[in-house]
Parts: C-alpha cells; sequence; structure tokens
C-alpha cells in the first residue's frame, strides 16, 4: 500500500469532519449525515482497487 493513499485517505477524512462540523453548527443535520456518508463511499471506493490488488497478491502466494 502506497503512502499517498493513506495522506489522502486522511485529506478527504479532515474534510469531511470539518464540513460536518460546521453543517452541524448551523443546524443541518441531515445535509451533515449526507456529507458523512458521501465521504464514506468516496474512500470505499479508492479502497476496492486495494482490496482486489491484495485478493490477486494471496492467490499468487497460495497459487489457486
Amino acid at each position: 500500500m502506497e503512502v499517498d493513499l493513506i495522506f489522502r485517505i486522511a485529506g478527504i477524512g479532515i474534510v469531511v469532519a470539518v464540513l460536518n462540523l460546521l453543517l452541524q453548527r448551523s443546524g443541518r443535520d441531515e445535509q451533515a449525515m449526507m456529507t458523512t456518508i458521501a465521504g464514506l463511499v468516496v474512500v470505499l471506493m479508492m479502497l476496492i482497487g486495494e482490496i482486489g490488488t491484495l485478493f490477486e497478491t494471496i492467490r499468487e502466494v497460495f497459487r489457486l
């Protein structure tokens, strides 16, 4: 896994946390929840490729 990926995930987490805090303070709780869910979906989409690489590596190691 690349360090760049970890920094991108951390950056998305910080942005989502700040947006969530701002939206909750302004009384827009539904939009804050949707922002959190959108951030989670973006991070999961970034990780799908890495999970595929993990399965391929496991398949090569065990020669399946």
